[in-house]
C-alpha cells in the first residue's frame, strides 16, 4: 500500500485504462508495422547484404514462422508467468531484436534477429487484446477494441505497399545502409516507450 492509501484507509486506485489501451496498442502497431516494412525494403535489404531475392525473402520467412510458431504457446506462456510479465517480455524482446536487425552485417544475422524478434512478436497481439478485455469494463469493451483495431488499421497508411523508405541510400560506406537499419530501429525507439 502506498502512504497516501494507508492513510485514507482505502485501496490506490487503478490505472487508467485508456494509458494502458495506448500502451499495447503502440506495442501491436509496432509489430504489425515490422511485418509490412520489412516486405516494403526487401530489395534494399538484398542489395545490402550482397544477397539474391530469394535468399533476402527468408529475411521474411524466418520472422513469419517464428511468429506462427509462438501464437498458440503465447497462452500457455501467459498463464505461467502472468499476462503482463509476458508481454513486457515480448516487448522488450520484440525491441532488443530490432535492433539486432538494424546492426545486422550479413544475411545469417539478420536471418537469427528477425526469428527471434517474430518470436517476441508472435504473442503481443493476442496478449495485447486480453489485456485489453481484461482492464476495461463489458459495457466499454467495444470501443476500446474499436480504438485497438484503429492503431492496427493506421499501420496501412504508414507502411503501405510501394511507400518508399526514409533515408534510402543515405550512406554506402558500410555493408549496411542507413534504409535497412531505419526499418528495423522503428520499433526499438516506438516500443521503448511501451515497456
Amino acid at each position: 500500500m502506498t502512504a497516501q492509501s494507508s492513510r485514507n484507509g482505502s485501496a490506490p486506485s487503478p490505472p487508467n485504462p485508456w494509458l494502458i489501451a495506448i500502451a499495447v496498442m503502440l506495442a501491436t502497431f509496432m509489430e504489425v508495422l515490422d511485418t509490412s516494412i520489412a516486405a516494403v525494403a526487401l530489395p534494399y535489404i538484398a542489395g545490402s547484404l550482397s544477397a539474391t531475392n530469394d535468399e533476402a525473402t527468408w529475411v521474411l520467412t524466418s520472422y513469419l514462422v517464428a511468429n506462427a510458431t509462438i501464437l498458440p504457446a503465447s497462452n500457455w506462456f501467459a498463464l505461467r508467468f502472468g499476462r503482463k510479465r509476458f508481454l513486457i517480455a515480448c516487448i522488450t524482446i520484440f525491441t532488443i531484436s530490432s535492433f539486432a536487425c538494424g546492426a545486422s552485417t550479413s544475411l545469417a544475422w539478420i536471418l537469427i534477429a528477425r526469428a527471434v524478434q517474430g518470436a517476441g512478436g508472435g504473442a503481443l497481439q493476442p496478449r495485447s487484446q486480453s489485456i485489453l478485455l481484461e482492464t476495461f469494463p463489458p459495457e466499454k469493451r467495444g470501443v476500446a477494441m474499436a480504438v485497438f483495431a484503429l492503431g492496427v488499421l493506421l499501420k496501412k497508411a504508414v507502411a503501405k505497399k510501394g511507400t518508399p523508405l526514409p533515408l534510402i541510400s543515405i550512406s554506402r560506406s558500410s555493408s549496411v545502409t542507413l534504409d535497412q537499419q531505419m526499418a528495423y530501429y522503428g520499433p526499438c525507439v516506438t516500443c521503448k516507450g511501451c515497456v
